[in-house]
């Protein structure tokens, strides 16, 4: 899963995601960093992007890349349990789900500020973060 590494909400997120991932296979790196930007090389579509991005099978002839909602509905789909509730909103179609994934996210950095830098994950959960 790519983020934006310098916004508070999005390392919140990580950080949330990590605590209720029961698997713990699911790997993480800003978008600013090496790696994030290998994807966005491999993907035209992801240029400009400062959006979630959820990256199955990285690396392979299979790759495939998922923003904003449907990103996130990924990610709930992938913790399962409870969170597979807010796969529910699929039923939205995606420009009006993106619609207001995208006002929440024009005001993320003056609602939860943002970092002059990437901030360095902790050591217990430093091995699932690529380019760190």
């Amino acid at each position: 899963m790519l983020y934006d590494g310098v916004c508070g909400f999005c390392n919140k997120t990580v950080q949330t995601i990590i605590a209720r991932d029961r698997r713990g296979t699911l790997r993480f790196a800003a978008l600013q960093s090496d790696f994030g930007k290998s994807v966005v090389e491999r993907h035209a579509e992801l240029r400009g992007v400062d959006s979630v991005v959820f990256v199955e099978r990285p690396g392979t002839d299979g790759e495939r890349v998922y923003v904003r909602s449907a990103a996130a509905l990924r990610v709930a789909s992938y913790l399962g349990g409870f969170w597979k509730l807010l796969l529910a909103f699929k039923v939205l179609p995606a420009p009006l789900r993106d619609y207001f994934y995208d006002a929440f996210a024009r005001n993320r950095y003056r609602l939860f500020g943002k970092y002059d830098s990437c901030l360095l994950p902790p050591p217990e959960v430093r091995a699932r973060f690529i380019d760190v």
